[in-house]
């Protein structure tokens, strides 16, 4: 008997298993070095081996997962290097991204930055760390989208999911609602140069404690110290 998810069209199903897949690896279900068996992996999901080959290459494409062998696939575990240079080109784009958003944002963009700072700010009275990702990567997004620049997005897309685990390792949730709230002051107040530097600043923040958080004190010590 067909399952309703076998019914799905292949895209859909494929993109049904590589969300699910991405997702077990960004909240932890799946961690650094766990195999991925497409049999395994195409039971637990109720769908046929194809659509969890396909995800799994998209996910390699992503930079999630890497082939060991010709039969060992596992979950990529970022070196420090890989870290840094995730943060160096989210840098130069997400401020590239804050200065021109500072430029174009009217009041409705501006008004959904608002709620969505509002929504991160109840998620975080709550501790609720799930939310608090989901919504600090939308704050991000809105901020890329009202940039207006085609090309921008394209180039981030690809590196979406690995920032958001990254974001996800910063638990200092207090202090990063407040530095979403100073950048989107920037971005309000219309001054391109104060946003880019506000949106650098908070990404720069961000690496030392994540640098921390992976890898210990000496390592975000180093890297704040090499800069």
């Amino acid at each position: 008997m067909t399952s309703a998810n076998e019914r799905q069209p292949l895209a859909a199903t494929r993109q049904r298993v590589r969300d699910e897949l991405r997702e077990r690896i960004l909240t932890g279900r799946l961690r650094p070095g766990d195999r991925l068996v497409e049999r395994e992996l195409a039971e637990d999901l109720g769908v046929s081996r194809v659509p969890v080959r396909e995800a799994i290459r998209s996910l390699e494409a992503e930079g999630f997962l890497v082939e060991q062998s010709a039969r060992r696939i596992v979950v990529r575990q970022l070196a420090r290097v890989d870290v840094e240079e995730l943060f160096d080109v989210r840098e130069a784009l997400e401020g590239l991204a804050a200065g021109r958003a500072a430029e174009r944002a009217g009041a409705p963009e501006l008004k959904r930055l608002e709620r969505l700072l509002a929504d991160a700010a109840r998620a975080t009275a709550r501790g609720d760390a799930a939310r608090i990702t989901v919504l600090n990567s939308r704050f991000h997004d809105e901020i890329v989208a009202l940039a207006g620049n085609t090309l921008l997005t394209t180039m981030l897309q690809p590196l979406q999911g690995r920032l958001r685990w990254l974001t996800s390792q910063n638990e200092h949730w207090t202090e990063l609602l407040d530095e979403h709230r100073r950048l989107y002051d920037a971005i309000a107040s219309g001054d391109a140069d104060r946003a880019h530097a506000e949106a650098v600043e908070h990404v720069r923040v961000n690496r030392e404690v994540t640098l921390k958080s992976l890898f210990g004190d000496d390592q975000a010590e180093i890297a704040a110290g090499s800069r």
